[in-house]
């Protein structure tokens, strides 16, 4: 599940964190470049200007009849976020209050439908 930005540089898709005129990019294994920053996380940092496309994907879905925005995956549960607006709602489904308007669960993937990426 991808839930961030994502750059293309060089003819490959990399994840990635916009910084100023930079843009940060990263890779779980050791390449030419790219520094190691933790346990098969690397990072190399390219000016903006060589990247040719940075969008910011999200992934949708649907548990419970409601619309959700997946965060993260482990162990066949995906970590979502309730996306429908509606505070009785995300009450009534027993999601936890991440944030004041923020709510979230831990769904079995089993019951999710619709998964969908977008990006922007």
């Amino acid at each position: 599940m991808r839930h961030g930005y994502v750059a293309d540089w060089r003819g490959e898709e990399y994840e990635a964190s916009p910084d100023g005129n930079d843009v940060r990019l990263y890779r779980a294994r050791p390449a030419e470049g790219f520094e190691e920053v933790t346990s098969a996380r690397y990072v190399r940092v390219v000016p903006f200007s060589e990247v040719t496309r940075l969008a910011y994907v999200t992934t949708h879905c649907t548990w419970r009849g409601e619309p959700f925005l997946v965060l993260g995956e482990h162990d066949g549960w995906l970590r979502v976020e309730y996306a429908g607006g509606r505070a009785p709602v995300a009450e009534r489904l027993g999601l936890e209050t991440f944030d004041r308007g923020v709510y979230q669960a831990w769904a079995p993937r089993a019951e999710v439908t619709g998964l969908a990426e977008r990006a922007v």
